[in-house]
């Protein structure tokens, strides 16, 4: 896994680290949904913690591959998400302790998987059983070939494919759209008459 991500500025690869990423069109129209209940939940195969970022409660999703801003109790369990990359991959000590009670005192682990480490128990369950009740998943910028998490769509009773890319499960979704999720997004959030929901949720934050 990079240490980095890039991007272009004046025809040069300059580095941009995790911190620097912000939410997305995308990332900020899920959790406005989810905290109206419109959208039931969330579950991300992503790192840079965008969702938790964009102010979507970690209750309502599922985190499959860890996030480089959590770093995990490995007594109690508790997470603590920082404004920081804590470092480390496949549960390494970050060096720091758990403050969840006196008693405690657990060493911090990060959360990051490596290839062959095993989903979190506690998020794969829920992911699997929010998928299994849904009525409908939308897949949103995924290739879906990362399993087991990739067939988790087959468990809905129908599932929507939003990628410029062809997936596996394209001829089985019951609508492909080929096209930008934050174009997918605004629309779906125009046509749910909810225009001037970033104003809205920008007011919120402030």
């Amino acid at each position: 896994m990079p240490d980095s991500l890039k991007r272009r500025r004046d025809e040069k690869s300059v580095p941009l680290s995790f911190e620097d990423v912000k939410p997305s069109l995308t990332h900020k129209a899920i959790t406005f949904l989810v905290d109206r209940d419109i959208v039931k939940f969330c579950i991300t195969q992503n790192v840079d913690g965008l969702h938790q970022r964009s102010g979507l409660s970690r209750s309502k999703h599922a985190v499959l591959h860890g996030c480089v801003f959590t770093e995990k109790c490995e007594e109690c369990g508790k997470e603590y998400f920082r404004d920081f990359d804590v470092g480390g991959m496949s549960f390494k000590k970050t060096g720091r302790k758990c403050s969840e009670a006196p008693s405690c005192n657990g060493d911090l682990r990060d959360t990051i998987l490596d290839w062959d480490d095993a989903l979190p128990e506690d998020d794969w369950k829920n992911a699997q059983e929010q998928c299994s009740k849904a009525d409908l998943v939308i897949t949103l910028g995924t290739s879906l070939r990362i399993e087991p998490a990739g067939s988790l769509p087959l468990k809905a009773k129908h599932f929507v494919v939003v990628n410029l890319q062809q997936t596996p499960l394209d001829k089985e979704a019951t609508l492909k759209i080929g096209a930008d999720v934050d174009k997918v997004m605004s629309h779906i959030m125009n046509t749910l008459g909810l225009d001037g929901w970033e104003e809205e949720k920008q007011e919120n934050v402030d």
